[in-house]
């Protein structure tokens, strides 16, 4: 049986999605272990206006702890209320004072407190570290009891234990169905084809390749574009643009679209195995999704019956010619049923538990990835 843990945890945020990918990803997660019975604190700071942009308040199935955004201090303060843990997590990107908790955290390690490196953004922290060599944080990788990241199977395994780390192993995203489930069409988010995604300079190529060149290709077909920084792109006539979309209207912007769009980062897409949650998302809502094409994508969903796949915009305009109301339905719907049974972060969190208690099971979601 496992042991119930008092878990302190160190990320961007859980309780606003503004400027931070990774908060499905947390919310998830932490919900599924609050189930199973751990008790969680999550300490976020008060930075880039996410607490301005909440789209949730605190949950009860995590105590979150908002300290201020500047001030070194303050942040030590956090660590050392820390103490006393079970397990801490620093997650990655952070945003502020990511190098100070890189070190500081690693003081509460002891006989009863394992400290973990939680990577959400695996192959940009490898890449930073393979291209300089004085990063403080390749002495802090062999320190940590764990690096747990949430994608980039085999390929980010062996960077990381080739930094030195003990053991690394990828949780990856998942649905969490309380948040992301089917619902009725939105007459806000009509089209043929929608993308959703912050405009970030590790994508924005990656974007003009695939939906605005295939928004080109099909001009007599409604766009949809939502996420943060495209106010000052020049967009043609079909692509609307509706701005930040919050959490609570996720499936809306799924569900209604004929079909939703993947678009992988760079370095992601370089990795691969590193699914965005936004891929769990668009399945939850039962939506037919169309993806940029990365190595692992069977691993999650199968190409052409849950998923369709796409090398270019020629490649996504292609799929939506092809593609009717019929079809994209039974697609969305065969994508629902393999994540319910495989992928939602109920079993994340029993693959946690499984891995932090040293049963041998933890491989097995690892072992496609080699």
């Amino acid at each position: 049986m496992t042991r119930r843990m008092n878990i302190a945890f160190f990320g961007s945020s859980l309780v606003s999605a503004y400027w931070n990918g990774a908060a499905t990803y947390y919310r998830g997660v932490i919900r599924a272990l609050h189930e199973r019975g751990h008790k969680v604190r999550f300490y976020e700071p008060d930075a880039y206006g996410r607490q301005q942009h909440r789209d949730m308040a605190d949950p009860d199935w995590a105590e979150v702890i908002v300290y201020p955004g500047e001030g070194d201090h303050h942040a030590l303060r956090m660590v050392e209320q820390a103490r006393g843990a079970d397990l801490v997590v620093k997650a990655s990107g952070v945003g502020v004072f990511d190098a100070l908790l890189e070190r500081a955290v690693l003081d509460l390690r002891g006989p009863r407190t394992r400290v973990v490196f939680w990577d959400v953004d695996a192959p940009a922290t490898l890449d930073r570290l393979a291209e300089d060599e004085s990063d403080p944080f390749r002495a802090l990788v062999p320190r940590y009891d764990l690096v747990l990241t949430y994608g980039g199977g085999r390929p980010v395994i062996d960077a990381y234990e080739g930094f030195g780390a003990r053991c690394c192993v990828p949780i990856y995203n998942a649905l969490d169905p309380s948040t992301h489930h089917p619902v009725a069409p939105d007459v806000r988010f009509g089209g043929e084809l929608g993308f959703l995604g912050n405009r970030l300079p590790d994508r924005e190529a990656r974007v003009d390749r695939f939906f605005f060149a295939a928004a080109a290709l099909l001009p007599q077909k409604r766009f949809l574009l939502g996420g943060s920084g495209w106010q000052d792109k020049g967009l043609p006539g079909n692509i609307d643009y509706v701005g930040h979309v919050y959490t609570a209207d996720h499936n809306a912007f799924n569900r209604t679209p004929r079909a939703v769009l993947n678009i992988s980062r760079d370095s992601m897409a370089r990795y691969g195995f590193s699914p965005a949650t936004r891929v769990f998302e668009a399945a939850g809502a039962a939506a037919c999704l169309i993806t940029d094409a990365w190595e692992g994508i069977p691993l999650f969903l199968e190409p052409g019956r849950e998923v369709l796949v796409a090398e270019d915009g020629e490649g996504v305009a292609a799929h939506l010619a092809a593609l009717d109301a019929e079809r994209a339905g039974r697609i969305g719907r065969s994508a629902y049923r393999r994540v319910l049974a495989e992928h939602t972060y109920a079993h994340r969190a029993a693959q946690l538990e499984d891995l932090l208690e040293g049963r041998d099971s933890v491989v097995a979601r690892t072992e496609t990835a080699a």
